[in-house]
């Protein structure tokens, strides 16, 4: 988690003062609708015409509980909870540009795909990473983090 960490924060700082997006915007949004108060990180932030948003993980916020059905159901949630983000943000699942999906067991990696699939055009997919961690938040199986980007 450390160096996806370090890797993020490089790529919001280049973002950032790019001259692309400084002619764009010079404003950043720290924006935490449905956050919890007390934690330590943005729902989402926006930089310009860029979304960045934390990790999500297959959580059903409404009952507290991560979602059954192992890697799929987690996996359907977790992309759930994107969509609900960006869409909330005035984004699509269309502006998605990269995601990074964490997978507590490399072995799941198929079954995450089967399902992640489902949520983008064919041949539309954003650029993406995908590793194993060694312990996710909450126990979960999956953590996909993604940045969004529109004109």
């Amino acid at each position: 988690m450390k160096n996806t960490s370090l890797i993020l924060a490089t790529i919001f700082i280049n973002a950032i003062f790019s001259p692309v997006n400084a002619q764009q915007s010079k404003s950043v949004e720290f924006l935490n609708q449905g956050n919890s108060p007390n934690a330590p990180f943005s729902e989402a932030v926006r930089a310009g015409n860029t979304l960045y948003l934390a990790g999500k993980l297959g959580y059903i916020r409404s009952e507290k509980r991560l979602a059954t059905g192992g890697i799929k159901g987690e996996a359907k949630q977790a992309m759930e909870n994107i969509k609900a983000t960006v869409e909330k943000y005035g984004y699509a699942m269309s502006d998605l540009v990269k995601c990074t999906v964490m997978l507590a067991d490399i072995d799941e990696w198929a079954a995450f795909n089967e399902v992640y699939i489902t949520y983008f055009e064919k041949g539309r997919y954003p650029a993406r990473s995908a590793f194993a961690g060694n312990q996710l938040a909450l126990n979960a199986r999956v953590e996909v983090e993604c940045i969004a980007y529109k004109d």
